[in-house]
This record gives structure tokens, C-alpha cells and sequence, in this order.
């Protein structure tokens, strides 16, 4: 006999993932909206992702984490999103061999949101493409409860592999990394999805 439980994990196995997509830059000037806009578009050409942006630029969170009414009327508009997804993309810039303080200060005023849903990292920057930050991200997620996919998608001297109108010159390598980290993050994401439908984690 099929229970309701059963029935709801068939049909969340089927059904989209909800993914958020968090911009982790605020700097003025930055780049991470060029790369975001690219990463959308891949996502975009899928039928079973649908997307939603958390952009820490157009947030207000203090840094003391207290509860104040400013804090939770910023929240209001950022917790549902991470509440609700199945998945998540961290896009991140490298600042002196990390992630920025905005970003980690996002993750920071959440927990159970992230818990049992799986991470995937994209990274943009100079020689080193943003590596570093990723993988100071990774240790984030971890105590987090979260599970990071292992392949990324990193941008090295990201300024000259994009246009004036923000089209990459060579799309081959990138959109073949973004395939292959997506599927990956597909694949964790129904796996997960069906496991917190079928017992809630516990952490």
C-alpha cells in the first residue's frame, strides 16, 4: 500500500528543483552580476531547475547578528528564498585568498536552511579563478550540514574572458563545467529532496 509519504517523494522526484542562486559580491564595481547572468541563461535552458537570486548587494543584514527590526525586515526578503530551495549555487569573487565578509555574513544569519541540500560553488578572479574562496567555502557548508558538489565552475582572469556586452569569447569550457557541476547538483538535489521528505534530518 502507498503511503502519502511515498507518494509525495515519487512526485518530488519528478518536479524542478527550486535553486538559489546567491551573488556573494557588494564591492562597487563588481563583476559577479556579468557571471550570474551567464549562469542563469545555463540553468535557464533546463527543465529541471527553476531559479530564484539571492544577491548580497541588495541586502541590509548587520554584521552583530542581533534580531533587531531593521535585521528582520532584511530577512524577510531573503529567508523564504533559501527556506524553500532544494539546491543552491554560491557564486563568489576571491578577496585576499577568500569568500567576501557580505557573503559569509548571509550564510551566517541562516542554518537550517542550508541543512541536508546540496552546494554548488562558482568562482570568478585573477590567476587563481576564485579557487581559494570556493574551497574556504566548502569548509562553511560542511558544518552547515549542507553537502557541496565536487565540480565547480572558476573564471581565471574573468574581466578578459567576457565581453563589453558580457558574452564569454569562448563558451565551450565554461558551459561544459556548468553542465557537469549542474547535473551533479540535479542528481543530490532530487537524492536530498526525497530524503527530507521521506524523515526530516535531524542534524
Amino acid at each position: 500500500m502507498q503511503t502519502t509519504t511515498d507518494s509525495a517523494a515519487q512526485q518530488s522526484a519528478t518536479d524542478p528543483l527550486r535553486l538559489a542562486l546567491v551573488v556573494g559580491s557588494n564591492r562597487h564595481g563588481r563583476f559577479g552580476p556579468v557571471v550570474a547572468d551567464w549562469l542563469l541563461g545555463r540553468v535557464r535552458d533546463r527543465d529541471d531547475l527553476v531559479a530564484e537570486v539571492v544577491d548580497v548587494a541588495e541586502t541590509a543584514l548587520p554584521m552583530s547578528l542581533e534580531p533587531t527590526p531593521e535585521a528582520t525586515a532584511a530577512l524577510s526578503g531573503i529567508t523564504p528564498k533559501l527556506a524553500r530551495a532544494d539546491a543552491f549555487v554560491i557564486l563568489t569573487p576571491e578577496y585576499n585568498h577568500s569568500f567576501p565578509a557580505g557573503l559569509k555574513n548571509l550564510v551566517d544569519w541562516h542554518f537550517t536552511e542550508w541543512q541536508a541540500k546540496p552546494v554548488a560553488l562558482v568562482s570568478y578572479g585573477g590567476l587563481s579563478g576564485g579557487l581559494r574562496a570556493a574551497e574556504h567555502l566548502r569548509q562553511v557548508f560542511a558544518e552547515l550540514h549542507a553537502v557541496t558538489v565536487r565540480d565547480t565552475v572558476s573564471f581565471h582572469n574573468a574581466g578578459a574572458a567576457f565581453d563589453d556586452r558580457g558574452v564569454l569569447r569562448d563558451p565551450s569550457g565554461p558551459n561544459a563545467a556548468a553542465k557537469a557541476m549542474l547535473d551533479q547538483l540535479v542528481w543530490w538535489g532530487r537524492a536530498l529532496r526525497e530524503a527530507r521528505h521521506r524523515r526530516p534530518y535531524g542534524g
